[in-house]
């Protein structure tokens, strides 16, 4: 009998695949994953169709979730528009009501429940309004001044662990990196399809398109998803929230070229593009490129998600000034005993290599 039962809500985003994947590798651990779509792969992992929004699915699947030992809570809910959804009433309003329409059948289901790892971000410090404090931390959250779905969650979660054994961790991580289809904030799909364009169109050195840098962090996601596990275990992790990030520190024209050589260019010009304005709409030129390579991505919507729009944010497009460093601090994590660094330009490099293995963007 495996002694930990994990259930992943959110397991084709870009946190939940990668939750998924790690999870399955731990001896003695079951894991459930949840979501709307399938997962390409599930990694061994018992794959169950659920739509958050609805609280009588969630309670109708309350018997899948008896022995559920820890809860990775990884889904989200994004409007089209992505970065403008941020700040509205129904964005806030329907992660709310997501997790609450899950948790409540899971812990009348789950009496041995131990642990629930909680994400957030840095837009718990306003990063989408102001300028971050350098370097942001914890203690330092916007809580009580911009409106956050963040908030409405912590709360919920505060209220329903009074009295009962189980603990939560709450983590921050940065701009997260990884291996994931149609999500909504993954720039590896986004990036990669503006270089078959370019590679089409006959270009041989690949331009920058974003704005002028601005000093930033990225974890990977896979580092994430060990970090959340970490959580899970921890002493020093119970009831704490953590910012999460690589360890380093990097300026997006400054990392270009290695973009550019992990997708088979020499790198370009600065050359100042909106990709959800100029490559989200051809389709049909998508259409020829996977054919010609036998990709198995499908559309842009279905592969890109909402990531050219966040792609155009995170790489500043239209900034002509450099921007205000985005940067958190990590000391509290690697003092509670989670320590494991990454290299960002290594992480790009492996994002792009692990897509293009598995037929998802062609090889350079």
């Amino acid at each position: 009998m495996p002694n930990k039962k994990v259930l992943i809500a959110g397991a084709t985003g870009l946190v939940g695949y990668a939750a998924m994947k790690h999870f399955a590798t731990e001896p003695g651990c079951e894991v459930v994953a949840l979501s709307r779509r399938r997962p390409a792969e599930t990694h061994g992992a018992r794959w169950l169709s659920l739509d958050l929004t609805d609280p009588a699915a969630c309670a109708a699947l309350a018997p899948e979730f008896a022995g559920v030992t820890h809860l990775v809570y990884a889904a989200l809910y994004e409007r089209p528009g992505l970065v403008a959804g941020w700040r509205e009433d129904e964005q806030i309003r329907t992660n709310d009501q997501m997790l609450r329409n899950l948790f409540g059948p899971l812990e009348r289901a789950a009496p041995g429940l131990r642990h629930v790892a909680l994400l957030q971000g840095t837009k718990a410090y306003g990063v989408h309004v102001r300028p971050l404090t350098v370097p942001a931390r914890e203690n330092r959250s916007e809580m009580h001044e911009q409106p956050n779905f963040y908030w409405n969650q912590e709360r919920f979660l505060g209220a329903q662990q009074k009295g009962k054994d189980w603990t939560w961790s709450i983590l921050r991580p940065v701009l997260i990196v990884g291996d994931s289809v149609g999500s909504a904030m993954n720039v590896i799909p986004a990036l990669g399809v503006y270089a078959a364009m370019m590679r089409r169109a006959g270009k041989t050195k690949l331009d920058y398109p974003g704005g002028v840098g601005r000093v930033a962090q990225a974890v990977d996601a896979d580092l994430l998803a060990r970090a959340i596990a970490w959580s899970g275990e921890a002493v020093a992790a119970r009831n704490e929230i953590f910012n999460v990030t690589n360890g380093d520190v990097f300026v997006w024209p400054n990392v270009w070229p290695a973009i550019a050589d992990a997708l088979g260019f020499a790198p370009g010009e600065h050359v100042s593009l909106e990709l959800d304005q100029e490559i989200r709409p051809h389709e049909a030129e998508w259409a020829e490129i996977r054919a010609a390579h036998g990709l198995t991505s499908g559309t842009l919507k279905e592969f890109v998600g909402l990531s050219f729009e966040y792609a155009d944010y995170t790489m500043g497009f239209g900034r002509t000034e450099p921007g205000p460093a985005a940067l958190v601090s990590t000391i509290k994590l690697m003092q509670a005993g989670f320590t494991e660094v990454m290299d960002t330009e290594a992480m790009f490099r492996k994002c792009f290599a692990e897509m293009q293995a598995k037929g998802l963007l062609p090889k350079p």
